[in-house]
């Protein structure tokens, strides 16, 4: 109970201050975007370089965890991808609509919430598997996501073309590039400079209570119709199954130090993050199921990722 009080409480408290805030009028919609921007460019992009920049490489080759993590990732999204009909058991839906799903219900909110519930559960050794998760999640997952959309939409598939545009999206992601530049300098073997350092620490120490305040904003200005079939087939992909996967995978399957194992489980476990509801917004896609999903799966992991805690913290993690 501890655990949660300490780890989980701050984390949802931040959220919640973000809601009261816009349901207060005090940050207007305006704000959701500035603060969102703020985190995804200059923040986050920080406290991931710096992370980077400070890991020893030559302990950090646990593929175990990878194929863990990855593993909860591709379970879950085969689940939501592959039901290909609609209501009408005569339409076919989307490969676009099956992808927006598919990376819905295993899109963890890793980099917003998952390193914050991270550092202040598991301490700052956490960081390292914490920020690959949201390599994995934020590139690799969103990437494929992105290639799928990209295939469906043109009338004659072209695999090159394809391949060429999301190499260029995820080029341009701050998320996947800082950590790449701060693993670049690490395999240098020379510490940052000091003011350079403390100029990144100060700008990464930001990206937590920001990134936290930008969720509640955004959960306030989700719509809150009835959750359908559809948003709890999500939820439930979320927030149990792919945890569950990734906990078989991590302790049964995998050899792991049990840190990481304990991180590629909390952070499966996190709830949706706003990347599938952004990529149906971008191509043009009824955007209200996954906002919805979203929704539901943030509220409800106020309980889940609770007794996760609970239950961590009652286990040996170093």
């Amino acid at each position: 109970m501890n655990a949660v009080i300490t780890a989980a409480l701050p984390v949802f408290a931040l959220i919640l201050t973000g809601w009261l805030a816009a349901r207060a009028k005090v940050l207007g919609p305006g704000a959701t975007d500035a603060l969102n921007r703020y985190v995804v460019y200059l923040s986050l992009p920080a406290l991931l370089f710096r992370a980077m920049t400070q890991v020893d490489l030559a302990h950090m080759a646990h593929w175990g965890f990878v194929g863990a993590f990855a593993g909860g990732i591709a379970v879950t999204f085969l689940v939501a991808f592959l039901p290909g009909r609609g209501a009408d058991k005569n339409t076919r839906r989307a490969l676009t609509d099956r992808s927006i799903e598919g990376l819905a219900a295993s899109y963890a909110n890793a980099g917003y919430m998952g390193i914050p519930l991270c550092l202040a559960l598991l301490g700052a050794d956490s960081l390292a598997p914490a920020t690959f998760t949201t390599l994995l999640t934020a590139s690799v997952l969103f990437g494929f996501a992105i290639a799928l959309i990209e295939f469906d939409r043109q009338q004659t598939p072209n695999a090159a073309a394809t391949l060429i545009k999301v190499g260029r999206a995820l080029t341009r992601n701050p998320l996947l590039a800082a950590p790449v530049l701060g693993l670049a300098w690490a395999s240098t073997g020379v510490a940052l400079p000091e003011g350079i350092d403390r100029y990144v620490a100060l700008l990464g120490a930001s990206a937590s209570p920001c990134a936290l305040v930008t969720i509640g904003l955004f959960l306030a200005q989700t719509q809150t119709a009835s959750a359908g079939p559809g948003v709890l087939r999500l939820v439930l992909g979320k927030l149990l199954l792919q945890p569950a996967v990734t906990a078989v995978l991590a302790f049964y399957v995998f050899s792991m130090p049990p840190l990481w194992a304990w991180t590629a489980v909390l952070m499966s476990a996190l709830p949706i993050g706003t990347g599938p509801f952004m990529l149906a917004n971008m191509y043009g896609r009824d955007a209200r199921v996954t906002s919805r999903a979203i929704l539901v799966s943030t509220v409800a992991s106020v309980l889940t990722v609770s007794l996760l805690v609970a239950w961590i913290s009652a286990h040996p993690v170093s």
